[in-house]
């Protein structure tokens, strides 16, 4: 199981200094007494670049154990894979914050680490306090001295719980380059942001500029709009659907919510869809002779989709921004793969650059791994084309809906014998597979997905160069 290691550091004198101590080597620090940490804070670490919030799988330590560092104390279960989590200090686990099964925001404490038995008690009472503030996550905000009853008022985002050292001031870049312009000593403000982090408004305050307006400023004029929207609000709430009796509500499991989010997110990108038949039967030949040395279909096709993408760098291109779009340099093939409780999609890093036998291989170690839920974010989260294969269930075509920050994405349907014609008039039956192919319209072109596909037709009609 892939493992990390996140804890944090907190100042029982000075509470508004909260620095999380990612890839952090303790280091000492007797200049600065009123820092030195007594009760660290194990915060959810961010373990991809969608996760917002994550889930105790299960507490590989006990309340009371003793640790020491670099050793596994949790379970976390991310939108994509479970990992444990390691300490990078010597202590004790004095208070579990969030217990099994429950989840928490990326950046929140957790559970409570203690230096010595004398600190337990304090860790205990923090914990206790924590957890009491947790219901008034929705009172109004309020700023405090003490932040610990405000660090799970909302969920983190994945970047709030930034790197920083003891000591060591937590302020936004931008909040760091306005201290510098106005010749703000940063090491003396008091963070109002997430976790005590300063933010460009607190520089602001602290060298008396008067904030600009924003241009939400025109709020004058949202009456007339806020009216039709809460007007259109009960209308649909009218149109909820009945309820069935005897129908159990089962809530999303974090890879269901997170391959939800996807799907709508892909929604804003405007597709299109072209499909392809193709003969199958010199591949179907050259299956049976390699599949004894432990080739799959699924690497032939990513195969031969990694060479159709060398001759077509714009089918693995991404529009990110809308504004532009980027010639990736590498070509990544992710295979959609179903796994229990959701849809993973590990990727064939380089897939053009690798042999048959070394790509089945790889293959078959990232499907060991996505089955028990051990990838790496960068082991699925780095695809630039997709594949996704449903023959081996007999189904002979359907659309595919296209990943978020890819160009393209590739349905492959069942190979069927097909009654065909030749120039001549002649009839025949041939193997044939319907491959369907959707693609980002703003970087991709009918033509050039149709070249794609013409090229990749050709290499699984005529594979030996699969093999070579």
């Amino acid at each position: 199981m892939a493992s990390l290691s996140f804890s944090s550091s907190v100042s029982s004198s000075t509470p508004f200094l909260r620095p999380s101590a990612f890839f952090l080597k303790p280091r000492s620090i007797s200049r600065l007494p009123l820092v030195r940490a007594k009760i660290r804070e194990i915060f959810m670490p961010a373990l991809s670049s969608t996760m917002t919030e994550g889930k105790i799988v299960s507490w590989v330590k006990s309340e009371g154990d003793v640790l020491s560092k670099g050793e596994a104390v949790v379970v976390v279960e991310s939108d994509k894979a479970d990992m444990d989590v390691e300490t990078f200090y010597d202590g004790i686990l004095a208070a579990i914050v969030v217990n099994d099964g429950e989840t928490a925001p990326v950046g929140a404490p957790i559970g409570l680490l203690a230096e010595t038995e004398d600190e337990i008690a304090e860790a205990k009472a923090k914990a206790a306090a924590q957890s009491s503030s947790a219901p008034s996550a929705t009172a109004p905000k309020v700023e405090e001295s003490a932040p610990v009853a405000t660090k799970v008022e909302a969920p983190a985002p994945a970047v709030a719980a930034a790197p920083a050292t003891p000591g060591k001031v937590v302020a936004t870049p931008y909040a760091k380059k306005l201290a510098k312009q106005h010749k703000v000593d940063i090491n003396k403000l008091v963070g109002t942001g997430q976790f005590g982090r300063i933010t460009p408004e607190d520089v602001e305050k602290a060298a008396g500029i008067t904030p600009a307006p924003k241009a939400n400023v025109v709020a004058p004029a949202a009456p007339a709009a806020s009216a039709a929207t809460s007007a259109a609000s009960p209308a649909k709430a009218t149109t909820s659907f009945p309820e069935i009796p005897g129908s159990n509500v089962v809530p999303f499991t974090t890879m269901q919510a997170a391959v939800s989010k996807n799907m709508v997110e892909s929604l804003s990108v405007p597709t299109f869809r072209v499909g392809y038949p193709i003969s199958t039967d010199a591949l179907d030949a050259l299956y049976e002779k390699v599949k004894p040395k432990g080739v799959t279909m699924t690497a032939l096709l990513a195969k031969a989709a990694a060479m159709a993408l060398v001759q077509h760098p714009v089918v693995n291109a991404t529009c990110k921004d809308g504004k532009s779009f980027t010639y990736n340099s590498s070509i990544n093939i992710a295979v959609a793969v179903a796994i229990n409780g959701g849809l993973i999609t590990p990727v064939l890093q380089d897939a053009d650059k690798l042999d048959l036998y070394l790509l089945s291989q790889k293959w078959k170690e990232l499907v060991e791994k996505a089955r028990a839920k051990q990838l790496q974010p960068q082991e699925y989260s780095s695809g630039t084309f997709t594949l996704s294969n449903l023959g081996m269930f007999g189904v002979d075509r359907f659309d595919a809906i296209l990943p978020p920050g890819q160009g393209a994405i590739m349905a492959v349907g069942a190979s069927k014998p097909t009654v065909v014609a030749d120039k001549d008039g002649f009839f025949s039956v041939k193997n044939k597979m319907l491959v369907n192919v959707t693609a980002d319209h703003r970087v991709i072109y009918g033509a050039d997905l149709a070249a794609f596909l013409q090229t990749f037709s050709k290499i699984i009609e005529n594979p030996e160069s699969l093999t070579m």
